[in-house]
């Protein structure tokens, strides 16, 4: 095999050698796993909400206490779905932090990425998308992106509809570089991934389950434990499906929003709201659980990739072992 599979738009965009990505998490996204990713050669990804609210760090300071880990290239998620005005103040304001201090790769989520594109292009930054479809992949073409994380039926997180084959077959004529999230475990899951011609990969629930995360160990070796079937939808965190770990926690709350929050979530001026308050309520959930060592909350995000976990590894050593495997 080539060595020329490692040899993408994405890694000439982000500047990196292997073209992966270490997902941006909440509550997961620690500075340490972080700056793992990006020294061994991939780009980790900061969330800004985690490292700050949930880390302890001043923005500023937790970049260059980042930047202490490593000189290689670091990314940051900027969601950016209208909600609150003081979170739209702050996330222009740690977007402008962000690029003060050195970070040229974006990854936006949710809204209208324009004005974050106009912001980083000058300064030679690249801005990617996440997207679930064509029709919101087309507002981010719009809105001017350098490329699309393609969000699968796989992934953690808000996963999307379609497979990857399906969701490449959507995007891959729009003229930019395509990203595969969701399902990528194994080298293998990675190989596929760039010989359909995704590329790169996003990676999160892989790099739960590392010694550089800062997962209680009751999450992690629930990840080691899991098969994809475990894997199910709640709206009962962010108003919209979220993939999570079936546990007996989470049978006992129910996967389904009420009706009443249904009603609103579909409601144009009620949505945006509700979606804030279920963020507020959830975040503190999801960061108790992150952190609680007896797993009795047992609320753990996580993608079918879990099938491909079997062990706690360094966050470095995956990334090195995924480049190995697609050099030879």
């Amino acid at each position: 095999m080539s060595v020329d599979l490692l040899s993408t738009a994405l890694t000439r965009d982000a500047r990196i050698d292997v073209p992966l990505i270490g997902g941006a998490m909440y509550p997961c996204g620690n500075p340490e796993l972080v700056a793992a990713v990006s020294e061994a050669g991939g780009i980790g990804i900061v969330q800004p909400v985690s490292l700050t609210y949930v880390h302890g760090h001043e923005f500023r300071d937790g970049l260059r206490y980042i930047r202490e880990l490593t000189s290689r290239p670091i990314g940051f998620n900027a969601l950016i779905e209208k909600s609150s005005r003081r979170y739209q103040d702050r996330m222009v304001t740690w977007v402008d932090v962000a690029l003060e201090e050195g970070v040229r790769f974006f990854v936006t989520s949710l809204g209208n990425p324009a004005w974050v594109v106009e912001r980083a292009r000058q300064v030679g930054g690249v801005v990617y998308h996440d997207v679930t479809e064509r029709k919101w992949a087309q507002k981010a073409v719009d809105g001017g992106v350098d490329g699309l994380i393609a969000v699968n039926d796989r992934a953690g997180g808000h996963a999307g509809p379609y497979s990857a084959e399906a969701l490449l077959d959507q995007l891959g004529d729009m003229g930019l570089p395509v990203v595969c999230a969701g399902g990528i475990g194994t080298e293998g899951d990675f190989l596929r991934a760039l010989r359909l011609g995704y590329a790169g990969v996003q990676m999160g629930t892989r790099f739960i389950a590392t010694v550089e995360c800062s997962a209680s160990a009751a999450y992690k070796q629930a990840i080691i434990a899991a098969e994809e079937d475990d894997v199910v939808l709640s709206e009962k965190v962010t108003g919209v499906p979220l993939a999570v770990l079936r546990t007996p926690y989470v049978d006992s709350m129910g996967t389904r929003a009420g009706p009443v929050a249904r009603r609103l979530l579909r409601g144009r001026h009620t949505k945006h709201w509700l979606r804030s308050f279920y963020a507020v309520k959830s975040g503190i959930r999801l960061a108790r659980a992150n952190r609680d060592e007896t797993g009795r909350r047992q609320f753990w995000q996580a993608g079918k990739s879990v099938a491909g976990v079997r062990s706690i590894e360094d966050a470095g050593e995956i990334v090195r072992r995924f480049a190995a495997a697609a050099s030879r």
